[in-house]
């Protein structure tokens, strides 16, 4: 248990991964998806403005989030292959992971608190009617 606890702790941390190069696809997906996080940024302050009042309020910061972190994924992606040490740690793709998780749960519980829809009550005879004070006109 504490030998795989080492291995994952040097995986993690070891300060030059090493063998990447532009031409992988996993460096190259990267560059694209996080390219793509950039041009969705820019599509999403043109959409917020055609949508509804709670929509807006909601998106405010997605064209801005997206766009950091497509910046920060590039960059990234740019010092593993570049192999600069310490930038290029894994550990930093693991905190870009839970920064995005962190931000979209943050998002939906947004989402839940202010927009929930309110049921109709279905309702009958409240007893207590009659003896309850009535308002005065």
């Amino acid at each position: 248990m504490q030998q795989q606890f080492l291995q994952l702790f040097t995986y993690l941390f070891w300060p030059n991964p090493g063998n990447a190069s532009y031409g992988s696809p996993k460096a190259s997906g990267l560059l694209l998806f996080c390219a793509l996080l950039i041009l969705l940024s820019f599509f999403l302050s043109f959409w917020r403005k055609r949508q509804s009042e709670q929509l807006r309020r909601l998106s405010s910061s997605w064209s801005s989030v997206s766009f950091w972190f497509g910046l920060t994924g590039i960059f990234l992606t740019v010092a593993r292959v570049e192999q600069i040490q310490y930038v290029a740690m894994r550990l930093w793709w693991v905190v870009w992971i839970l920064c995005a998780a962190l931000y979209l749960f943050f998002q939906v519980k947004v989402f839940r608190m202010r927009y929930y829809e309110v049921l109709p009550k279905i309702g009958g005879f409240d007893p207590r009617a009659k003896y309850l004070p009535k308002s005065r006109r």
